[in-house]
């Protein structure tokens, strides 16, 4: 009871440690940290903000701008920065006191801030220029009046010459005056509130009614549309960042702020899927576990034939308690990988369980007490099962092999499982077993009492009985179909590999083709509403994402780098199909990428020739909207491109294009970044079928090196590998032949299939060695390591699948689809061992010298079909009686 009630312990803090779990749904699980995308995307980040929350301003655009709406949404956008003065924040919703007070975001800009910031500049600048003029006006007729003094002229003569004078100076004014006004359509006092200034400032009549100027899509995609961009703060923690995007989703409901001319708000963007991605993630996570309990449950009590059925299942769930509690106290996070863990260790949990319970039942039915059964269980199994585990934890340890973050710690984590299952089944498991096996009450009798008569009521049911009854009939069909197909995989060895192999090679075949999935949307519960709006988005703007040059130098603010942007700008956008007035928003040819705001927007109104332009523009612009595309200290800056939806390798070839054009001017560094280019290096690495072999090369490699340190005979070595090899291409064949595309789990399978399946190999192999050495002849051998072992590997196999089967109710697709494969894949892998390790097993004792003709695909076809037809005519053939 002590040991009990030290791992219950245990097992209980392990639990408080796992809630405290905080769910990571980013692109950082996506993508490699030492990518050189994943480090300009982070420096950009840090220096501009993180992704952008969007701010959706659905409805008809005139209405939106050109009426008292404008004043509202710049009032949202001054709340959502956080910089309102205290005076006027009385007047507004909590929300703008919480971001004033937290200042949660680094940049926001929107049609507001754009509209406000160029009436104040040009009224500003208007008035300078004014003021200008007026001074050179009178220095002009300062000079005259003097000049008429000298020559003579009367009082009267001298005030014409000075008044002709300033006429000129004033006309040259209005003329410069007038060449703006042609230049830039502004023929009305620049202000919010004039109508007719702000349709002058966004809308482009040369394109229709209605319609804004392309050059400011990224403000106004389209004449129902406009945007606002909250970049917050990189150093935000994911609960601050799913606080502060609560806040602007009050903030956008918030009277004060609601669009009284039929337009609506739409808060979305990447931080917002995120963010729902994660709360999905942290809600499927009790799901899935209650799910895979009962099904597990269930399943044990059906296929395990042992009095304390359920007792692996519990071993599996403290031994899961400790590893999730474990990686919270490491510092872990809870990934979409971290959920697929669950049930991967509960499945292995409960094998280990299960061949230890079963060996123990046999020292039991040898006649030893309870006490002397558990070390004779102890010494007998847990070297094989120690063994089995060990290179099961080999072949996940390739696992960290992969470009994919969250795949590493899928590995890392199913390692750390590993271990800790073990020593649960060799500790609590027997404990258990010595405490409970022989019907004493131990805790709680009177609960177990109860329990007891509802378990015998449930019996008598008539639904019960037919279950059984059934259940039965179905357990020896199977037995009976099983006992066949080994017989004959016993009397046609080269048969059965030949066309276990010719499969194999279909399926290795078939990987090459195997379409891949990595784009985050692809992958979250496709209900999600924050998935919806991100939808709406793509939908209003045309864009699915921003691709960023990020440009690193002393001095970034020069004519040289400013010139380069600019020609580096247009030379991209050209070659991907955008002209001038052209949006990704427009239905007719849309080009692949579109201009978003870039520091040569803030140089628009001419070439700058001088850095003096260029220093009193960076100065008349307001910080807070500069800030946006380059640093204060001017040693980063950024140009922006929006991209459209397109198939991630067609979005890699863009990248790739952009890639090749970067050619900045000495001292300057250039790189890209962004999540769309994040998205294309993921699916780039996953869609690498020589990666994926490579991967399995070195599992395979793994587990065989483990194997013959272990084994020391590289016959022992090698035998097991053969059906674990064959399992990868089955597994890659079905896998094909169902569709389901890959993502970054199910991308694992063939490593898992390599793990799970080695168990199952090295446990049956093992037991037939020992079965031979105590002088049983090979079809006697196999006889009774079924009958023991494989009895114990069925139920633990079928268990682990039943537990793999929970993932397929969850809404998140990468856990669906990996599910899906899962079960199907593990099956195929868990009756191919089952099938063809008897026959390698004979094969390698019946064989002599190897030669590639013994598996020729085309032979054991052939000899498997004639097998099948023998068979046939004879009734069937079965093995020997199984020993009682």
């Amino acid at each position: 009871m002590l040991v009990l009630a030290i791992v219950g312990a245990l097992a209980i803090a392990g639990a408080v440690l796992a809630l405290r779990l905080e769910p990571d749904a980013g692109t950082g699980t996506l993508v490699s940290h030492n990518s050189k995308s994943f480090q300009a995307t982070e420096r950009f980040k840090k220096t501009f903000g993180d992704d952008a929350v969007i701010v959706l301003v659905q409805g008809n655009l005139q209405k939106t701008v050109l009426t008292s709406d404008l004043g509202r949404l710049l009032r949202l956008e001054g709340c959502l920065s956080g910089n309102v003065p205290k005076a006027g924040l009385k007047d507004l919703p909590a929300e703008c006191t919480w971001f004033a007070q937290h200042k949660p975001a680094k940049v926001v800009y929107g049609p507001g801030t754009f509209v406000n910031t160029a009436a104040a500049r040009l009224s500003e600048g208007f008035t300078q220029r004014q003021q200008q003029e007026q001074q050179a006006a009178d220095a002009a007729a300062k000079i005259a009046r003097q000049k008429a003094a000298k020559q003579g002229l009367s009082a009267a003569g001298q005030k014409k010459a000075a008044d002709d004078a300033r006429a000129a100076v004033e006309q040259q004014f209005k003329l410069s005056i007038l060449k703006l006004v042609l230049r830039y359509g502004i023929t009305s006092v620049p202000a919010l509130d004039n109508p007719e200034f702000v349709s002058q400032l966004v809308f482009d009549p040369s394109r229709g009614v209605g319609q804004p100027k392309a050059r400011f899509a990224y403000l106004f995609p389209s004449s129902n549309s406009a945007v606002v961009q909250v970049r917050f703060k990189p150093g935000l923690s994911d609960s601050e960042r799913s606080a502060a995007i609560a806040k602007v989703r009050q903030a956008a409901r918030a009277s004060q702020f609601k669009l009284q001319n039929g337009g609506r708000y739409v808060v979305t963007g990447v931080p917002v899927v995120v963010d729902g991605l994660a709360t999905a993630v942290k809600h499927s996570i009790f799901i899935l576990l209650a799910a895979a309990i009962v099904v597990m449950a269930g399943t044990l009590a059906l296929v395990f034939r042992s009095r304390l059925r359920l007792l692996p299942l519990a071993v599996a769930l403290v031994a899961a308690a400790l590893t999730f509690g474990a990686v919270s106290l490491a510092g872990g996070s809870l990934t979409m990988a971290s959920i697929a863990v669950l049930p991967v260790l509960i499945g292995l949990s409960v094998d280990y369980a299960i061949q230890f319970q079963a060996r123990y039942d046999e020292a039991r039915l040898e006649g030893r007490p309870p006490e002397e059964a558990a070390p004779a269980a102890a010494a007998a199994g847990g070297p094989t099962i120690a063994t089995a585990g060990l290179a099961t934890a080999v072949g996940f340890l390739v696992l960290l092999l992969s470009p994919v973050p969250m795949v590493r710690g899928f590995g890392a984590m199913l390692v750390l499982g590993i271990v800790i299952a073990f020593a649960c089944a060799l500790t609590a498991g027997f404990a258990a077993l010595v405490r409970f096996q022989d019907g004493s009450p131990g805790a709680l009798p009177g609960l177990r009492d109860r329990a007891s008569a509802a378990g015998e009521r449930i019996a008598d049911t008539r639904a019960w009985s037919w279950l059984a009854h059934h259940g039965h009939r179905g357990r020896e069909l199977a037995l009976d179909r099983g006992i066949r197909i080994v017989a004959t995989s016993i009397r046609r060895p080269r048969a059965v590999l030949g066309a276990a192999l010719a499969i194999a090679v279909l399926g290795w075949a078939a990987d090459t083709q195997t379409h891949v999935i990595s784009d985050v949307r692809e992958l979250v519960p496709q209900n999600l509403q924050a998935l919806k709006d991100v939808n709406t988005l793509q939908k209003e703007t045309g864009v699915s994402g921003e691709i960023d040059v990020v440009l690193t130098g002393d001095k970034l603010a020069t004519p040289q780098v400013i010139d380069w942007m600019t020609r580096f700008q247009s030379g991209v956008l050209q070659a991907h199909g955008w002209t001038t007035g052209a949006t990704c928003a427009q239905r007719k040819n849309p080009p692949e990428i579109c201009p978003a705001l870039s520091l040569p927007d803030l140089f628009r109104s001419g070439g700058v020739t001088s850095q003096a332009q260029i220093d009193g523009l960076l100065q008349a612009v307001p910080r807070y909207f500069s800030q946006a595309v380059i640093s204060p200290d001017q040693k980063t800056a950024t140009l922006a491109f929006g991209i459209r939806l397109m198939p991630l390798d067609r979005q890699k070839q863009v990248i790739d294009d952009i890639e090749r054009r970067l050619d900045p001017p000495a001292g300057v560094q250039a790189s890209v970044a962004g999540l769309p280019v994040l998205a294309a290096e993921a699916n780039s690495a996953l869609s690498s079928t020589a990666r994926r072999a490579l991967t399995l090369l070195a599992g395979l490699v793994a587990v065989f090196l483990v194997l013959l340190i272990v084994r020391r005979r590289l016959r022992l070595a090698t035998i097991p590998l053969i059906p674990i090899a064959l399992a990868t291409g089955w597994s890659a064949l079905v896998l094909f032949l169902l569709r389901i595309p890959l993502n970054p789990m199910s991308a694992t399978m063939g490593a898992l299939v390599i793990a799970i399946s080695t168990e199952f190999s090295v446990l049956l192999s093992s037991r037939y060695e020992e079965e031979r050495r105590a002088g049983a002849a090979p079809a006697r051998a196999l006889e009774l390591t079924y009958a023991s072992t494989g009895a114990a590997v069925l139920a633990s196999g079928v268990t682990a699948i039943a537990g793999f089967a929970a993932l397929i109710a969850s809404d998140i697709r990468m856990l669906r689809d990996f599910g899906i494969v899962t079960v199907v894949d593990l099956t195929l892998a868990l009756l191919g061992v089952l099938v063809v390790l008897p026959a390698a097993l004979v094969w390698a004792e019946q064989h002599g010298k190897f030669t590639l003709s013994d598996i020729d695909p085309r032979r054991g076809v052939r000899a498997l079909r004639d097998a099948v037809r023998r068979r046939r005519a004879r009734g069937g053939t079965a093995l020997p009686a199984r020993r009682a």
